[in-house]
């Protein structure tokens, strides 16, 4: 249970909030490449952290990311024209360059200090595994490193970058990723289907049984220099304990805690649009292969954390329609009679409101990751506001390589030793190749 200050604390992320301040720190997803595919193509709106702004690809392939206000009289940008290296508003032809600098304007007399001071708030940008990151906050003269999740690393056949839009505070989404323990009913078969303990049985069904059988898996942490990781243990066959492991990264990534060595990883980063809306950028990645044909289009379709989405990047199941539920297929086929794991995640995470109450909670020993971020992330975004002291992590942009997954241990086996047996690292950290 967090008080009503402490609520606030957490979820409010506008300019000048503690969290919003300790955001800005850290580099930010602001759209897809593919939003931007060609220089001087359309720009695209953006909003993030409060702040309406502008994305544009100039003619030699940079991204611009500025306020979407001309500061002449105020015109939105999004209807400026996007040329000769500039964004021109379309009012009185006001010309920007991605770094925010006046570059043309034609109203103003030559050799006007305008000429030389006119400038549109503009944020650096980077791109790193098919999304544009913006960085927002201060000492941009000591730019940290973008933050190099180990799907930007894969090449672009190994990899599959999307999002999706979230209509509640990007924090209830992060404390549902961190919650390994509602996959015992959330994201179950209907209570009449039976789940197959059959050591012969198809991997997804043996762990499918395990999660049903036990409901109260035993939490384990390890914190590290960028967040921490997570492990969640259960009873599987005799003598062995199923462990689903996530991590955690500073301030909004997480994992997907189910794969197995081979199988695809799943992640994201949550990007605040507002207090009350946020993106889930989702990226699934194979070190071992590439993410096939096949693969793809039953991502497109929608699996795992990766919503089915329309072409504005909106789940097809939404507070709007109900998340589909259908409760016929409630009472024979599935837990919640909504299709989807990631469909089943953004409805009950958005049912608890834009914003969660968290005064009224009642915890239990199954919220101990989720109690574990609260703490971390205010703790940093405190020590930010009362005492100017930096977050470190954005500096360690090699750090956020680690990685996420299941394995199946000998029972008694402690969390760092499973660790070390899944990833070859005691906190799942992956060495750059």
């Amino acid at each position: 249970m967090l008080t009503a200050a402490e609520n606030e604390l957490l979820t409010r992320t506008d300019a000048g909030t503690p969290m919003g301040d300790y955001f800005r720190h850290f580099w930010q997803p602001a759209a897809l490449v593919e939003e931007l595919p060609a220089p001087d193509g359309p720009p695209v709106r953006v909003r993030l952290m409060g702040e309406d702004l502008i994305a544009f690809r100039d003619s030699e392939g940079r991204v611009g990311l500025v306020s979407s206000r001309c500061p002449h009289r105020g015109a939105d940008l999004f209807w400026g024209r996007n040329e000769g290296c500039g964004l021109r508003c379309v009012y009185h032809g006001w010309k920007f360059d991605v770094d925010g600098k006046a570059v043309d304007l034609p109203n103003v007399p030559p050799g006007a200090r305008h000429h030389d001071t006119v400038r549109v708030k503009a944020y650096p940008t980077r791109e790193y595994g098919d999304i544009v990151w913006a960085y927002m906050g201060p000492n941009t003269e000591n730019l940290p490193g973008v933050p190099e999740l180990e799907f930007g690393a894969m090449a672009p056949a190994r990899r599959r970058v999307s999002k999706q839009l979230v209509e509640c505070n990007w924090a209830q989404i992060m404390e549902g990723g961190l919650d390994t323990s509602h996959f015992s009913f959330l994201h179950m078969p209907a209570p009449a289907v039976p789940t197959d303990d059959n050591p012969d049985a198809p991997a997804d069904t043996r762990r499918l049984g395990w999660i049903r059988r036990d409901p109260m898996p035993k939490f384990s942490l390890q914190a590290h220099d960028v967040g921490f990781v997570v492990g969640g243990a259960r009873a599987a066959d005799p003598s062995e304990t199923y462990w689903r492991i996530t991590q955690y990264l500073l301030p909004a990534h997480g994992t997907g805690p189910s794969t197995l060595p081979g199988e695809t990883y799943f992640g994201y980063t949550l990007a605040p649009q507002d207090d009350e809306t946020c993106w889930m950028y989702t990226y699934a990645w194979n070190p071992e292969r590439d993410i096939g044909a096949e693969e793809r289009a039953k991502l497109d379709a929608g699996h795992g954390i990766v919503a089915h989405v329309d072409a504005d990047y909106r789940p097809h199941a939404n507070r709007a329609n109900d998340y589909l539920i259908d409760r016929e297929a409630q009472k024979h086929r599935s837990f919640t009679g909504v299709p989807g794991l990631a469909e089943q995640d953004l409805m009950i995470q958005q049912s608890q409101g834009r914003i969660a109450d968290r005064t009224r909670e009642i915890l239990t020993a199954t919220d101990a990751a989720v109690v574990r971020f609260r703490r971390t992330v205010m703790a940093g975004a405190t020590a930010l506001a009362e005492s100017g002291e930096a977050p470190t992590a954005p500096y360690l942009a090699a750090a956020f390589r680690t990685r996420p997954g299941s394995w199946i241990a000998a029972e008694g086996r402690d969390f760092e030793a499973v660790l070390q047996e899944r990833f070859g690292d005691p906190l799942g950290r992956v060495a750059a190749e």
